[in-house]
């Protein structure tokens, strides 16, 4: 038996009943001959009710000492763990993210990993322990500081030390029993899906599908670990992410479907940079004001130059939290640039249609526009790759949107619905 790394997030220990559940599968995955590393998130809505207390004592929080407030949650939640194992026998040792060898650079509130030297770790496995590592924080290599990696950190930090600590596969324990073909919390039919490539599931995440962080997606497929995303309060098998479908794998299908899902987002906003000159080199200088802010844009779209005047419009959609920023950047630039105005709107969603057979389909993206046009759903952006297509509507549509192209496309389970064991959503 190898080394298995398992993640647990935060509705799978939010509470004490719950840390002794997760304890009591822990121990057993060490009974069954395995070495274990186990990264943890914040007790239920920890991180959230940290975020409100800071923002009550200062509007903008410093991102040092904000960092050092939300990596708290974590260390609550690993030591509560070490001490339920323990309890049951097993010998636990928990670590933070910096211990665990988890390298950043500076970026505070949203730091990238640069290196996972864990030594410590293996020092404990080796010992006969289970190892506890608190995830979604790390140290900066520089300043050696306290950082984090954002929303959806503790899945990065599973994947970056399953990747360094060579483990056979890395276990994403949630609240749902695996990857879904849409967002079972809004499409009550939706399906398990049994096994899903890097890819396709690199697209999910990249639009919006929750179960999983796009960069613990991107970093598994690089280093080629397999990902099993599976409920932490049922025994059922999950969903298998990877490359190809695992030989060991209960239940995989061997032919990857045409479409794998539907994903939404309502994270996003979109500004309109309007009036601006149609000329070589205006693009970049928006993008760039807009990449010197640290900001990641989405879909981008630019108008038909208008003939008589010799300006177009471009859209471009980008993380709602990120908006104002992105507008206080190009403000400043609007001299150099020479746009008219500037329109924000972050009353939008984005929907998307994931697949890698639809490359090889015809007629797919006509009944995925059709769904929507039954449904009474006005399309704003339209955005394609070669396995996926998103469009940007109102975002009282949404969900309304995602059932209609779910049903559509014959997603729709026949039987049991979907079960969302714990968790706000928030």
């Amino acid at each position: 038996m190898g080394l298995v790394v398992q993640k647990y997030g935060g509705s799978s220990v939010a509470d004490a009943e719950g840390i002794k559940r997760v304890a009591k599968r822990i121990v057993d995955a060490k009974k069954n001959g395995h070495q274990v590393v186990v990264v943890v998130s914040a007790m239920g809505d920890t991180t959230d009710e940290l975020i409100d207390l800071a923002e009550q004592v200062s509007p903008i929080p410093a991102g040092r000492e904000f960092d050092m407030l939300l990596t708290a949650g974590e260390r609550i939640s690993m030591a509560l763990l070490a001490m339920a194992i323990k309890n049951l026998g097993h010998e636990a040792q928990s670590f933070t993210g910096s211990q665990a060898g988890v390298i950043t650079d500076s970026v505070h509130n949203k730091a990238r990993i640069i290196d996972v030297t864990p030594g410590r770790i293996r020092t404990a496995l080796d010992e006969g322990n289970i190892a506890i590592v608190a995830g979604f924080q790390g140290v900066s290599q520089d300043k050696k500081d306290i950082t984090t990696l954002g929303r959806g950190g503790s899945d990065t930090t599973a994947v970056a030390l399953a990747a360094a600590l060579d483990a056979e596969v890395c276990e994403i324990y949630t609240d749902v029993d695996g990857v879904f073909t849409a967002d079972p919390r809004v499409v009550k039919k939706a399906k398990k899906i049994d096994w899903i490539s890097f890819e396709d599931m690199l697209e999910l995440a990249a639009s919006g599908s929750k179960v999983l962080l796009h960069r613990c997606v991107e970093y598994a497929r690089r280093y080629n670990i397999p990902i099993h995303v599976r409920s932490s309060f049922s025994g059922l098998q999950g969903t298998w992410v990877s490359n190809e479908p695992l030989s060991d794998a209960k239940d995989q299908k061997v032919e990857q479907a045409i479409i794998s899902g539907v994903a939404h987002d309502t994270s996003e906003a979109k500004i309109t940079v309007v009036g601006v000159p149609d000329k070589p080199g205006e693009a970049a200088a928006i993008f760039r004001a807009v990449a010197d802010a640290e900001i990641n844009i989405d879909m981008i779209v630019q108008n038909v130059s208008a003939a008589a005047t010799g300006l177009t419009d471009i859209s471009f959609t980008l993380p709602k939290a990120e908006g104002h920023k992105a507008i206080d950047a190009l403000e400043k630039a609007k001299g150099a640039i020479g746009f008219d105005s500037l329109r924000y709107d972050d009353q939008i969603g984005k929907i998307s249609l994931v697949g890698a057979g639809m490359k090889t389909n015809p007629g797919v993206t006509a009944d995925f526009f059709k769904a929507l046009s039954d449904a009474g759903v006005n399309i704003e952006l339209i955005s394609t790759s070669e396995i996926r297509i998103s469009v940007v509507t109102r975002a009282d549509d949404v969900n309304e949107a995602v059932r209609a192209v779910h049903t559509a496309f014959g997603l729709d389970s026949d039987s049991d619905e979907a079960v969302v064991y714990g968790g706000t959503g928030r």
